[in-house]
């Protein structure tokens, strides 16, 4: 199918992040399964919960325009949990605190791909004068940056140095 407008490119990539979403919710969740440090697993879990608000707002907002949620599958999230599950579940630590590091490295760059759908979601829900969609899509915006500076605060105040 080709794109033809900036609506439907808008709505292929609701679908795509809501997909995204799916996906890093999954590994989020086995991420905090395999985290050790308590602060760590509640973040993640906490992180859980927040992708999951995400994806119903997403999800309306995609019935909203008159699509199915589920009609993209993000390639691109694909790759980073597959590159999450080799290196911070499959890997063998010797050491958990080196462990919790690698995931929170993992995470963060899921987190930072979310950033870019987010913000680039939001900007064209403003071009196409979609107010209420902007609003949604600048509040999962806003709560995937508070989640990326919370773990950064606990990756540089107690993570990375015990794993040093």
């Amino acid at each position: 199918m080709s794109m033809n407008s900036l609506k439907e490119v808008y709505v292929d990539q609701l679908q795509d992040i809501y997909s995204a979403n799916k996906q890093a919710a999954e590994m989020t969740d086995a991420l905090a399964d395999a985290a050790t440090h308590e602060d760590l697993r509640s973040l993640l879990q906490k992180g859980v919960e927040g992708i999951r608000d995400g994806m119903e707002q997403v999800a309306a907002l995609v019935r909203r325009h008159d699509a199915d949620p589920n009609g993209e599958h993000c390639k691109g999230m694909e790759g980073l949990v597959k590159e999450a599950k080799a290196h911070a579940i499959e890997e063998d630590f010797g050491d958990d605190d080196a462990r919790d590091a690698m995931i929170i490295t993992q995470y963060q760059r899921m987190v930072h791909y979310a950033i870019a759908g987010y913000g680039c979601l939001a900007a064209f829900a403003g071009r196409l004068d979609l107010p209420e969609d902007k609003a949604v899509l600048q509040t999962c915006l806003d709560a995937c940056y508070s989640g990326d500076r919370q773990m950064t605060e606990l990756a540089s105040s107690e993570i990375n140095k015990a794993a040093a």
